[in-house]
């Protein structure tokens, strides 16, 4: 046996995998063929219960720091402020290189590798492998595996966990831009087929992501919210647009034998709510612990403990925004009910 356990990928979520797995005693290896960090389309707010998560990790990145959630339309706003302390907006390069850093310290191995099969039996899991120039690597023995290999997951086709959608899913843009915030909260803008969120991330940088079902260029999209497109007139991009989608994925089961899938390779619902770093956190610690006490199928009911709020708040609200003209009153409701607004915010927000 090479070690107790392989993660499959090393964004920010296979490399809190590998923390998790430290602490519980597992030895741990970690497979990504990409030099880090890596950056990615994320809208880069940090929940409440996903930064007290990391803390809890002793990873602490640097980023601006948001109240809140803020609904704005032509028609009116509604603001919900967290009840457990702030949110944090932080770059998506900045996360990685701070958890990167933290599973080195924490003597952490990873590969440049990528996985091209996967075998095993009762005792273990062999993992294939391949260099990055293409030739083939070394076979790695592990106890288990666990997949944190991103939406379009690898792992999950591979063990046939992958169901398809039953309708088109929706795709994110994301561009940065130099200028300082003007707000407290990520400010989500409404349009007729599409959401912007701004996103605080640094005291002269705020992340710009689109969501929408509709494929056409960033700067089409954002010609939709004309009081964000004319504040941002003029002022430079700070990096280049990062696409994603499509975001819908779903999964047939999240356990294959002494295989596990965390984070977004597990299934994702829609990005709309913002949650999927302190979801995909709550996942891999789950997934850990089933892992350390021998009981992998146990991981089933954690991933569904750790997901269902969410699942269920973001399916419910795609489907109640899906006609134009419940997205049109969605903010007046909002603002009329600030407590049921204020609540599902607060829910999103805290630890599983």
């Amino acid at each position: 046996m090479s070690v107790d356990l392989l993660v499959i990928g090393g964004g920010p979520v296979g490399l809190a995998t590998a923390l998790y797995a430290v602490r519980r005693g597992l030895t741990v290896e970690v497979l990504e063929p990409r030099p880090g960090p890596v950056d990615k389309a994320c809208g880069e707010g940090l929940m409440p219960g996903g930064l007290a998560a990391l803390d809890d990790l002793g990873v602490r990145p640097k980023g601006h720091p948001f109240n809140g959630i803020r609904y704005l339309a032509r028609n009116g706003s509604a603001v919900a402020d967290f009840t457990r302390g702030p949110g944090l907006g932080v770059r998506r390069t900045e996360l990685h290189a701070r958890l990167s850093e933290a599973t080195a310290d924490a003597g952490v191995t990873v590969r440049r590798l990528s996985a091209t099969g996967l075998s095993q039996d009762a005792d273990g899991v062999d993992v294939t492998t391949r260099l990055p120039g293409g030739e083939g690597g070394p076979t790695i023995r592990a106890g288990h595996v666990v997949a944190a290999d991103g939406l379009h997951s690898w792992a999950r086709r591979h063990l046939g966990l992958d169901r398809p959608a039953s309708r088109p899913g929706r795709y994110g843009l994301r561009q940065h831009f130099a200028i300082a915030p003007w707000s407290s909260h990520v400010d989500v803008l409404w349009a007729q087929d599409a959401e912007a969120y701004v996103t605080p991330v640094a005291d002269d940088l705020v992340g710009v992501a689109v969501l929408s079902r509709r494929r056409r260029p960033f700067a089409e999209h954002l010609a939709q919210f004309p009081p964000l497109a004319e504040r941002l007139a003029g002022v430079g991009p700070a990096s280049a647009v990062q696409g994603a989608g499509p975001l819908r994925q779903r999964s047939r089961h999240r356990v294959a034998g002494r295989a596990l899938l965390v984070g977004d390779a597990s299934g994702y619902v829609d990005a709309l709510t913002g949650e999927g770093i302190s979801l995909g956190l709550a996942q891999a610690r789950a997934a850990v612990a089933a892992i350390a006490a021998d009981r992998p199928a146990d991981y089933e009911r954690g991933w569904l403990a750790a997901t269902w709020r969410c699942s269920l708040l973001t399916h419910g609200l795609l489907q109640a925004t899906r006609p134009q003209v419940a997205r049109r009153a969605l903010v007046p409701l909002a603002a009329r009910a600030p407590w049921v607004f204020s609540a599902a915010v607060n829910e999103l927000g805290r630890s599983a």
